[in-house]
């Protein structure tokens, strides 16, 4: 495990789901350097997406994010639900809706310094009691980082230390093609052969794509990305 996975392990999971991008920029960073992993997104589409594939311990939601009226006929089913830290101006605050079927824990009213937000980050995620250990998610593909095992669905996964270490590099760049090249660093440290990543991709695909809809793909010429076949690749 290098530096950055131990920070991830002893941080949280943040959603941080705002149009102003000095707000993203900055929240991304000062939370980051804290040893959190911040996913930032400027749509309340992108933010339903995310929550979709990967548990958070809490989003910070902005109630002027233009789509955020739109989230209550596409939220996910969560089974554990994040609290919202809400960002508003005073005349919005009767607008606190849960539009993403999660309750609003607090919230601070703009313009806002964010120093203050970040103090009251800290405050919801000590009320929410100790870190876990990280989860990865696509869709219901579920990587537990703790207990190292694999599940789609309700089915769990055999696989073997490389299709692990294959997957979970997959699961972390979710959308990006990787080249085969890239690949075989990754699982042994050093280039291999291309026909090596190839046969320990077709095993990993074997035991993921057994169940519907498959989620590993092949872009001819450039190399692998997991994801839904109809998420623009």
């Amino acid at each position: 495990m290098d530096h950055h996975d131990e920070q991830i392990a002893q941080g949280r999971r943040l959603l941080v789901a705002t149009p102003d991008a000095g707000l993203r920029r900055s929240l991304t960073g000062r939370l980051g350097a804290s040893g959190h992993a911040v996913e930032a997104v400027a749509t309340g589409a992108e933010a339903v997406r995310l929550l979709g594939q990967r548990r958070f311990d809490l989003i910070v939601m902005d109630v002027d994010i233009p789509d955020l009226r739109d989230l209550s006929r596409h939220r996910p089913t969560l089974t554990e639900r994040p609290p919202i830290l809400c960002v508003a101006s005073c005349e919005s605050l009767d607008q606190l809706v849960p539009e993403i079927g999660t309750g609003v824990a607090d919230y601070v009213t703009k313009p806002c310094r964010a120093a203050e937000l970040l103090a009251r980050v800290q405050v919801l995620l000590r009320a929410a009691g100790p870190a876990r250990g990280p989860v990865l998610r696509y869709a219901d593909l579920v990587l537990d980082e703790v207990v190292y095992q694999v599940w789609r669905g309700d089915r769990r996964l055999e696989v073997t230390a490389a299709q692990y270490r294959l997957l979970r590099h997959l699961l972390l760049n979710a959308g990006r093609v990787l080249s085969k090249e890239q690949l075989a660093w990754q699982v042994w440290g050093e280039s291999r052969p291309a026909n090596t990543v190839e046969r320990l991709m077709s095993r990993l695909r074997v035991t993921v794509d057994r169940a519907e809809p498959a989620l590993i793909h092949t872009r001819r010429g450039f190399g692998y990305w997991l994801g839904e076949a109809g998420s623009g690749m």
